[in-house]
């Protein structure tokens, strides 16, 4: 088990904490997304790669969810989760749609115990939508696509 941890944390790393030796990274939004190629052209850098991220730590998730100046939606899950896993790509595609107006967190809560219980997480999927490191709205369970763009263009403001 904790071997699978390791790896799994050492996969998930972005190249902006691995940077490969001899490649540039790509400035700002893009760097999580993965290094130029030599001939200049970027990997990855699709839209959903750009605003979807896994968190890492507690501060991982204070930096980059809490003190985040954008909003912010948090699918807390579980890979054991048959719902996670129908929700969590949805709700990464509309996520994609919104063109970096909002961010998507994905923290899985068997790595994230503390994170899950400090948000009050009971049940999974839960997805918390932040502003300015407050909750200003949740869910539990699976959205369909229209019901998961309200609740984006909700907290988005549109």
């Amino acid at each position: 088990m904790a071997q699978r941890l390791v790896l799994r944390r050492l996969f998930s790393l972005t190249p902006r904490m691995l940077p490969l030796q001899g490649q540039r990274m790509l400035p700002g939004p893009l760097a999580p997304c993965g290094p130029l190629a030599p001939h200049g052209r970027a990997f990855g850098t699709s839209a959903g790669c750009r605003s979807t991220f896994n968190v890492q730590d507690g501060s991982d998730f204070q930096d980059r969810v809490v003190n985040n100046p954008k909003p912010v939606v948090v699918d807390f899950h579980a890979q054991w989760c048959g719902p996670c896993k129908i929700l969590g790509p949805r709700l990464e595609k509309m996520v994609a749609k919104q063109e970096g107006k909002v961010l998507m967190a994905k923290v899985d809560i068997d790595d994230h115990t503390d994170l899950a219980i400090e948000y009050e997480v009971s049940a999974v999927p839960t997805v918390l939508a932040m502003k300015n490191g407050d909750v200003v709205d949740k869910f539990v369970g699976i959205k369909d696509e229209d019901q998961l763009e309200a609740f984006l263009k909700k907290l988005i403001g549109a």
